[in-house]
């Protein structure tokens, strides 16, 4: 809870003009006596700083107050937070010199929207202002404040207890890459908002594997070290590493105005990289069966030369490169973040030897960042070798994710066959999420693990990147673990039925990479037959529908049953013209 004076501040969406994500300098900014300095590659500052507009720092006051008075959606109010928060009436009777008012907010632990303090429950999620999420995870109740759930706690371990003494850490199959000390990496001060990207995302999941007594307990840690400067050379240009680096010496910075960087966040960087290249080679070793790689800060807008997107090192492309020094020959990476992973999509994009397949919001480039559509598929001889589903709306749900795996996924990695697989999981397309607003549920992640596990024997690594709802990412993370551990995902595929939009974006991408992957002609022409049919049936039910809508019984008699027949369609008015 924290007193502060409501004012309008711009806040972050999806979309690329408008976004937490959007990305400026590339260079870090330091924070003095509570200015910025821009640093130059040599660490000496360079000029004045700027606020996320680009211009000198001020404060932005809303004078449109039919804005206020519109339907927000959810979305919308992550953006505005600042349209609650000001009352703009001009009224020459009411002390003008009046400008702010002090009032009491909160911001939820699970969800980080602000919240007055009348209220205990989150307007937006529910989530008790006093929740435990942080000790029990999604365990904890949204409802109540943080009284110990002891009887939970003691139930959920006693139910594993049985497994979990069958199962020492030393043959174990399931590897887990852990950390404390990424932790310390966290936004320095707070903006007018928590930042989505913070360590509670970290310890939340980690109070859920231990409440659920999966770790400690059914799954075993690996060593944490740095990676090296070379290790990350074979990723990125020594110029972003020095970069990076370089914040180390500094206080607070920030590499874009979302993408925040403290004295320790170099440190949890190399460290985050460090766990998932030494995850790569055990799991592609064999000493450990699969992976799940619990790290922050996250890594695929990480590019070759460039931070963005809360992103530092590109973890996903560490744990490539990782695994084919050890031996493998072809990787599958699989990213289901809600946002594309242009880094990934640029280091590998001329790589014949990594498959890179995206399922993202994308629409028509309006989605952060912007990259990621269908027809970007690879260049220099390695075309077909980048897929992108790029969703054309928000609020995409298991069914199209499902759906996608199925018809495009699934065919392309089977075709490719890859020796080692990872998975940049972001769970930000999860229900509730309020960066990503679309409708994945933990059974859905559940159900594309095990979907992937057929691939590569079982070599899975599963590497954490975005997901900012704190209840809707542990549970998710433990969903997939549960699968990684050998249990059933508990979904019935007969049951996925997609949307028309989904289908059409299927369709989309198919017509595209069947070019390059020749076993996709056969499916793409079938699903056209298919959506075709399917498209004329609901099409004559909807007009069913609208005829037996549109007027009411009782005008069949009357003096109105003229006006029935015709609305109903049982008369046709012949019309002058074409």
């Amino acid at each position: 809870m924290a007193r502060e004076t409501f004012q309008m501040s711009r806040l972050a969406n999806g979309e690329a003009d408008n976004s937490l994500h959007k990305q400026s300098d590339q260079t870090p900014h330091q924070a003095i006596n509570g200015r910025c300095t821009k640093l130059g590659s040599d660490g000496t500052t360079a000029g004045p700083c700027c606020d996320e507009n680009g211009g000198e720092v001020s404060h932005v006051i809303c004078k449109k107050k039919a804005r206020q008075q519109k339907e927000m959606t959810f979305q919308d109010m992550y953006n505005n937070q600042g349209l609650f928060d000001e009352d703009d009436d001009e009224d020459s009777d009411w002390e003008p010199a009046q400008e702010h008012v002090e009032v009491i907010k909160w911001f939820c632990i699970n969800c980080t929207m602000v919240n007055l303090d009348d209220v205990i429950h989150c307007d937006i999620c529910g989530e008790h202002k006093e929740s435990g999420i942080l000790k029990h995870g999604f365990f904890a109740s949204p409802f109540s404040q943080d009284v110990g759930p002891v009887e939970i706690e003691l139930e959920i371990k006693e139910r594993h207890k049985d497994l979990g003494s069958q199962i020492s850490t030393s043959n174990s199959s399931t590897a887990i890459g852990f950390d404390e000390r990424m932790l310390l990496h966290s936004e320095v001060e707070m903006k007018t908002h928590p930042h989505p990207e913070r360590p509670d995302r970290l310890q939340a999941i980690a109070a859920s594997l231990a409440t659920a007594g999966i770790f400690p307990g059914r799954c075993y840690p690996i060593p944490a070290r740095e990676i090296t400067k070379e290790e990350l050379q074979m990723v990125h240009s020594l110029e972003h590493i020095e970069t990076v680096e370089l914040t180390g010496q500094i206080l607070s910075s920030y590499f874009t105005p979302d993408t925040y960087a403290n004295q320790h966040s170099a440190r949890a960087a190399r460290l985050a990289a460090g766990l998932c290249a030494d995850l790569a080679t055990e799991v592609f070793s064999g000493r450990a069966k699969n992976g799940f790689a619990l790290v922050r800060p996250p890594g695929h807008h990480a590019g070759v030369r460039q931070a963005m997107g809360f992103c530092l090192h590109n973890n996903a492309a560490v744990a490539a490169l990782a695994a084919q020094a050890a031996g493998a020959k072809k990787i599958l990476i699989v990213d289901w973040d809600v946002h594309h992973g242009n880094g990934t999509q640029e280091i590998f994009e001329q790589n014949k030897s990594v498959l890179y397949i995206s399922l993202h919001r994308h629409e028509g480039g309006k989605f952060y960042p912007g990259t990621g559509a269908a027809h970007e598929f690879g260049t220099m001889g390695a075309e077909g070798y980048c897929v992108n589903i790029p969703w054309s709306r928000g609020a995409v749900g298991d069914n199209d994710y499902i759906f996608a795996f199925q018809h495009v996924v699934l065919p392309i990695a089977s075709e490719f066959a890859p020796d080692f697989t990872i998975i940049s999981a972001g769970f930000d397309a999860a229900r509730g999420d309020p960066l990503g607003c679309c409708d994945v549920t933990p059974a859905g992640y559940a159900q594309m693990t095990h979907m992937l596990n057929i691939l590569s024997g079982g070599k899975l690594l599963v590497i954490l990147e975005g997901g900012y709802n704190l209840r809707s990412i542990s549970s998710s993370a433990t969903a997939v673990i549960k699968v990684l551990l050998g249990e059933s995902p508990g979904c019935n595929l007969e049951n996925f039925f997609p949307s028309k939009a989904g289908v059409q974006t299927v369709l989309e991408v198919l017509q595209i990479q069947m070019n390059f992957w020749p076993a996709l002609g056969s499916k793409y022409s079938d699903l056209q037959s298919q959506w075709g049919m399917y498209c004329m049936k609901t099409k004559k039910k909807q007009i069913k529908k609208r005829r037996r809508a549109a007027a009411p019984l009782w005008w069949k008699w009357g003096q109105k049953s003229f006006l029935y027949h015709l609305l109903n369609g049982h008369l046709h008015v012949k019309s002058k013209g074409c």
